[in-house]
């Protein structure tokens, strides 16, 4: 069992002058921004109060962090429904001491998201942080996290992230440079650049999460060989790069802890990749101290993290919303699509990625025999992939629009009694129209 436990204390952090008063008028003016934008109805103030704040005082981020317990949870998809796992688990441990426990729960993971999420919790010593993928050497550096999860790579925003390889190879230096004093690194080994990046840590848990998308680790990270595959394990056969034996391992709808128990997460989220995102978080929560009962009680209370699988109704359509980024999330997602209709909500500006040719790798094929509604700015572009996988659809480029066509779709449909089908239509999005639909819903 791990020595630390949570009844630890990290110690308290002392600042100089100048810190703290630069950093006590950032957190008011950021608190006033913040105050400001909920006031207008324009969200819950966590950016804005983040932006204020490490615009005055720009070493925030880093100040915010010292004298804390930190555990970062990173990767290209998962990683908020993993934090909101994780912090589940660590409060369920809490007891009624929950206050000591901060996270960013919006899902706001860049500098200026953390530190906005920790300026308004400046007594918790427990902070479990999704981190953006950029963000994780300086908060290696900064935050000397006592664990970081490491979940998975994939191609993702690619005008802004060309190689993900770079990403993998700044978090192995950033690793290496923090030695012996670095984290504990929870780490998916089933894939090969999550492996190849933690390569340098000084202390891995390695976890098994049976993950099915192999579409980004054809080629080794180390020596750039072709993956050879046997088993189920990934192996290069022209350097020492190969899959590590793990203890904690995805069985289907189960888990193979460390000390040979097998336990089912009972999950209230959907998808078998989320079993796995459960293992991680599972993982994390019992090196933080978490007894393996009190993690799984507190992760079965998760429902909907930032909006993810929340069931809303919007222009008289009772809709189940599904975030899906790039290829490996809608290879997860799809499959969860059981309506029909189904619509599918495709943007291009910065957050989502300005590159829609990721479109093409996703097996929209799945699809035929049921009806799609293309919605979004690239609506069109989604509709000539649809076209070519020879899937029935109509163009609604209007979210609102889309739904309140599903709506009268379903208000035409013969049912029983002519009553209008209750069952929720499924919304397939990116991310910034998944943004809107949480604020038309009310849920941000």
């Amino acid at each position: 069992m791990p020595a630390a436990t949570l009844a630890d204390r990290a110690a308290p952090a002392a600042l100089r002058l100048p810190d703290r008063l630069r950093l006590g008028a950032g957190i008011a003016a950021g608190n006033l921004a913040a105050l400001g934008s909920r006031l207008a109805n324009r969200g819950s103030g966590a950016s804005i109060r983040g932006q204020v704040l490490t615009r005055i005082a720009p070493d925030a981020f880093k100040l915010l962090l010292r004298g804390r317990r930190i555990a970062s949870v990173t990767g290209t998809n998962g990683k908020t429904t993993t934090s909101h796992l994780l912090a589940a688990a660590v409060r369920s441990g809490l007891g009624a001491d929950t206050r000591r426990l901060v996270t960013n729960a919006d899902g706001a993971n860049l500098h200026y998201g953390i530190a906005s999420a920790l300026s308004a919790h400046r007594l918790a010593d427990i902070a479990v942080l999704e981190t953006d993928e950029r963000v994780v050497s300086d908060m290696i550096e900064y935050g000397r996290p006592e664990i970081l999860v490491l979940l998975n790579f994939s191609r993702d925003q690619l005008d802004r992230n060309h190689e993900i390889k770079s990403l993998g190879r700044a978090w192995r230096t950033a690793l290496e440079r923090a030695g012996h004093d670095g984290p504990t690194v929870v780490a998916n080994a089933s894939d090969p650049l999550v492996v190849w990046s933690a390569g340098t840590a000084a202390n891995v848990v390695w976890v098994d999460t049976a993950t099915s998308w192999t579409g980004d680790a054809a080629l080794c990270p180390a020596c750039g060989a072709v993956l050879s595959t046997a088993e189920g394990r990934w192996d290069c056969p022209a350097c020492e790069l190969t899959e590590p034996a793990a203890s904690w391992v995805v069985d289907g709808a189960s888990i193979h802890t460390p000390h040979g128990d097998e336990v089912t997460p009972q999950l209230r989220v959907p998808g078998t990749f989320n079993v796995s995102n459960a293992a991680c978080a599972l993982a994390a929560a019992v090196e933080l101290g978490v007894s393996l009962d009190a993690a799984l009680a507190g992760m079965r209370t998760v429902t909907a993290p930032a909006g993810r699988f929340a069931t809303a109704t919007l222009h008289g359509t009772t809709a189940r919303l599904l975030l899906a980024k790039n290829p490996a999330g809608w290879a997860e997602a799809l499959p969860l699509a059981t309506s029909d209709p189904v619509i599918l909500a495709i943007d291009s500006v910065a957050a989502d990625g300005k590159d829609v040719s990721w479109l093409w790798d996703v097996d929209y094929e799945q699809l035929q025999g049921r009806r799609v509604v293309a919605a979004g700015p690239r609506a069109q572009d989604l509709a000539v992939r649809l076209s070519y996988a020879e899937v029935e659809h109509q163009v609604v480029p209007d979210l609102a629009s889309a739904l309140a066509t599903v709506h009268d779709q379903r208000a035409s449909a013969p049912g029983v009694n002519g009553a209008v089908p209750q069952a929720p239509v499924d919304l397939i999005a990116t991310y910034t129209p998944f943004q809107k639909l949480l604020k038309m819903a009310g849920l941000r």
